[in-house]
């Protein structure tokens, strides 16, 4: 890779080529003058010889330890660019993500952008699309209202890197590396122009593993004491009361389309936060989920 390059992106990846082709595909009508991209795999089981022929432009390197943690922070390790452009490989970036990026990098050290759902299947939306078309990704309000990011659209410095340290397995890896960084006294922004698309879950079983990761995810950022458990418990035990709080964000929707899709939006919202309030309770009491 040049050492001219001023920006660097990078791509987790596991076993999922079609999408990551999506993706670079996308990059590609980026202007990725002086830019590194770089793809860290995570030993997939299946061969990436004919991606890799397809974008000889991208580097590719594998991470034999598991998680999306070390995936980043391995392209970071693999990288010399000041800039740091995270995005996962199933996101597909703007035509003008870089340009983007370049122009409002100098406007806060982390800056988290816009995040739009679009379905890979035919309408209408099933109760998992449905839900996940007003619920998901909303990186203002994570960023304004709780005070972090998520990874798959990230703009950062290599400086602040150094500073706070990579990102943590086994954990909510990109919010806790993001708060960590506020709590160091670096600046975090939404910019609602420097956007990237992600494909909505498709059923039931792919929303529930999403939300299953993110619920254990959150537990130990949570805290594993007494008292951090009681505290958990009575988040839990919230769960369907913030379901009743959220159905009229549902009703209110302008991205559903049909009485059908506002129905089985909202009753997704209500089934998935009654499975979390069990999960929640069962890790209160210290079991597994």
């Amino acid at each position: 890779m040049s050492t001219a390059a001023t920006d660097a992106v990078i791509i987790p990846h596991y076993n999922d080529l079609p999408r990551l082709q999506r993706c670079l595909q996308a990059l590609r009508e980026n202007d990725l003058t002086a830019t590194e991209v770089v793809v860290v795999d995570n030993a997939s089981p299946v061969s990436l010889d004919g991606i890799q022929r397809a974008f000889p432009e991208v580097c590719f390197v594998v991470e034999p330890q598991k998680g999306a943690a070390h995936a980043r922070n391995r392209g970071v390790a693999e990288t010399t660019a000041s800039r740091l452009f995270f995005i996962d490989a199933d996101c597909v970036p703007a035509p003008d993500w870089l340009t983007v990026g370049r122009r409002i990098a100098d406007h806060a050290d982390l800056i988290g952008g816009r995040v739009d759902v679009f379905d890979e299947t035919p309408p209408p939306r099933n109760g998992a699309e449905a839900f996940e078309a007003v619920f998901a990704f909303n990186f203002r309000r994570y960023i304004e209202v709780q005070g972090f990011s998520g990874a798959g659209n990230l703009l950062t410095r290599r400086d602040v890197f150094d500073a706070i340290g990579g990102f943590i397995n086994g954990v909510s890896e990109d919010r806790e590396w993001t708060m960590r960084a506020v709590a160091r006294g670096y600046s975090l922004i939404y910019e609602d122009t420097f956007q990237v698309s992600h494909p909505s879950r498709q059923d039931w079983p792919a929303l529930r593993a999403k939300w299953r990761r993110t619920t254990q995810e959150a537990y130990q950022l949570n805290g594993t004491d007494a008292v951090a458990r009681l505290r958990w418990a009575f988040r839990g035990l919230a769960m369907p009361a913030s379901a009743i709080a959220h159905t009229p964000k549902v009703l209110s929707s302008n991205k559903l389309t049909s009485p059908g899709e506002v129905l089985r939006a909202t009753s997704t919202l209500f089934r998935l936060r009654c499975q979390r309030m069990v999960w929640m309770l069962r890790q209160a009491a210290g079991g597994n989920i």
